[in-house]
């Protein structure tokens, strides 16, 4: 095995480095020479207050530099890589915001052994050098039933200290004060281990496992089990935290009201990320409790971990104010000052309706909608092939997905006797169901053409104009469009139904078919200049384009369907 790569320039380094990358960044912000300590750049403003000093090992980022400045810290201590800082620098950070004039210093220290011992006995050497210094002890880990007599961990609800505790006078000298116990909570789950720069994982977890419970520093959970779905994996965890038959539990009760932070370990995307979230809330809000603030994101992370921990802080009128002042904070989010519960997040769709009729078409127009959803379903794996040679190989899901749409649709719904009625169902149900730019495409050229086919006005004459003018549609959207060499030649073929003489239209159709596929194969040899497949050498292309395959199905589909 060897050590994951990472974008360092050394694993020596990358934690000095890492702080100048953060002060340089912003305005805020100053290092205190010899030492890794980030300071506030307006030091002068603590005259008379009192300063908040965290910190510890380095690996949690945003935590803790990211949490100085105006309205939260006003200074963080970094260790190594989840190594707890010296003594030395401790020091140095409270004797520096000492000699700023500041009335007293308030320590924020994680209950990890190293984290106590270090800013314990930085502590006493400030007093020794008059400092009116106090510290505070956060133990927010709900994994453990029975905790060690080291007690529970501190983990991510430290930030919710940093926050709430930034307007309070400290407590009185040589006061050690545990935290966290009655008001804050916190559960991580990780999916993987992480790596320190230069070293082999942390720990092992077998494929398709997650473990509950561990440390920030991936320091062991309390069970292993097999990947749930995000809803299964919320629950078990909110169950875990407020579980009142454990000693380290956050007593929650219906009515109570919370604030909750959502927090990535390091390697979630922010698309998991949202929906643990929404996960989170409704989990919550069906077990009647009230949530005031929800925060979601990366907070206090475990480098490259993929998982996520929870953290719920019970919220009175006086703590909401408290998380609601503003900070200076880089890594604090800008967050909403309103309750996530009892909010009204929908709002109803405005759209027009009106109740479709069928007429004599209806059945013509249904059997040639079912030909082609069968079509495109049964073309489903051979498009997401040939997506796959320049694209992103979803082209025959997404033409599935507008097929099984239209489906579902006709089983509920009936076809209205106005051809241009039912290419306007068509095109809302392609933007919506289909997506991305096909779906948008399907959808210009449906709703260009819905004009020019009514009840009164559907022979073969204005469908060809109909097709004709949504292909001029997209023409004048995209400057580019592999489909369009399917359907263009087909357009102009069935451009001939205008004088085409009586029982004369299935052999223009027939023609216009032919013309769409051998269309679709001279896309064989074209040269992307849109899309995903522009950014693809030429010489790696050499087939057909899946939506211009797709086109020349869905004519060929059509066709059947008249002809039987």
């Amino acid at each position: 095995l060897e050590p994951k790569k990472k974008l360092i320039n050394s694993a020596d380094g990358c934690v000095d480095e890492a702080l100048v990358g953060l002060v340089r960044a912003s305005g805020g912000l100053s290092l205190l020479k010899g030492h890794r300590v980030v300071l506030r750049s307006d030091l002068d403003n603590l005259r008379g207050k009192v300063a908040l000093l965290s910190g510890g090992g380095s690996g949690h980022e945003p935590a803790h530099g990211g949490y100085v400045g105006a309205g939260m810290l006003s200074a963080a201590v970094a260790g190594g890589v989840f190594a707890s800082p010296p003594p030395a620098s401790i020091l140095a950070a409270i004797l520096s915001l000492h000699n700023a004039g500041t009335s007293g210093v308030l320590l924020i220290v994680k209950n990890y052994t190293g984290d106590r011992l270090n800013f314990g006995l930085a502590a006493e050497q400030a007093r020794n050098h008059g400092v009116n210094v106090d510290m505070v002890i956060v133990a927010d880990d709900c994994a453990f039933n029975q905790p060690s007599k080291a007690g529970r961990r501190g983990l991510c609800g430290t930030i919710f200290i940093h926050k709430v505790k930034s307007n309070t006078d400290p407590y009185t000298p040589h006061h050690v004060c545990c935290v966290g116990v009655l008001i804050a909570g916190t559960l991580g789950v990780s999916l993987s281990p992480c790596s320190v720069p230069g070293c082999l994982p942390s720990f092992e977890l077998p494929p398709g496992e997650m473990e509950l419970g561990l440390g920030i520093h991936g320091e062991p959970g309390i069970k292993r089990s097999q990947v749930a779905s995000a809803d299964e994996i919320v629950k078990t965890m909110i169950d875990h935290i407020t579980n009142p038959d454990s000693q380290s539990h956050l007593s929650v009760n219906s009515g109570d009201s919370v604030v909750v932070c959502v927090n990535n370990l390091g390697a979630l995307s922010c698309l998991e990320m949202a929906v643990v979230t929404r996960a989170t809330i409704i989990c919550l809000e069906s077990r009647g409790v009230v949530v005031a603030r929800v925060m979601s994101g990366s907070f206090m992370t475990s480098l490259e971990m993929a998982g996520v921990s929870l953290t719920l802080m019970k919220a009175n009128l006086e703590t909401l104010r408290l998380f609601d002042a503003k900070t200076a904070a880089s890594a604090w989010p800008n967050l909403s000052s309103v309750s996530v519960s009892g909010r009204s997040y929908m709002i109803e769709s405005q759209a027009m309706s009106t109740r479709p009729q069928d007429g004599p078409l209806s059945p013509v127009m249904r059997k040639v909608l079912e030909r082609v959803c069968s079509a495109l379903l049964g073309k489903q794996e051979e498009l997401n092939s040939l997506d796959r040679a320049a694209g992103d190989g979803d082209c025959g899901n997404t033409h599935a997905q507008a097929a099984k749409a239209i489906q579902e649709w006709l089983r509920d719904h009936v076809v209205p006797g106005c051809p241009g009625q039912l290419l306007s169902v068509l095109a809302g149900l392609v933007q919506e169901k289909m997506g991305g730019s096909s779906g948008a495409l399907y959808s210009l050229f449906l709703t260009a053409a819905a004009g020019h086919v009514t009840e009164g006005r559907s022979n073969a004459a204005a469908w060809a104009n109909a097709m004709h003018a949504g292909t001029q549609a997209m023409r004048r959207c995209v400057a580019v469009c592999p489909s369009l060499d399917a359907l263009c030649p087909a357009v102009d073929e069935l451009m001939k139904l205008t004088k085409a003489p009586p029982g004369g239209e299935m052999a223009v159709l027939q023609n216009a078919v032919e013309k769409a596929s051998s269309g679709a194969e001279s896309t064989r040899d074209l040269t992307a200049r849109a899309g995903r497949a522009s950014y693809i050498a030429a010489e790696r292309v050499t087939l057909p384009d899946p939506g211009a395959v797709a086109v020349a199905a869905i004519l060929k589909a059509v066709l059947e369907s008249l002809k039987g």
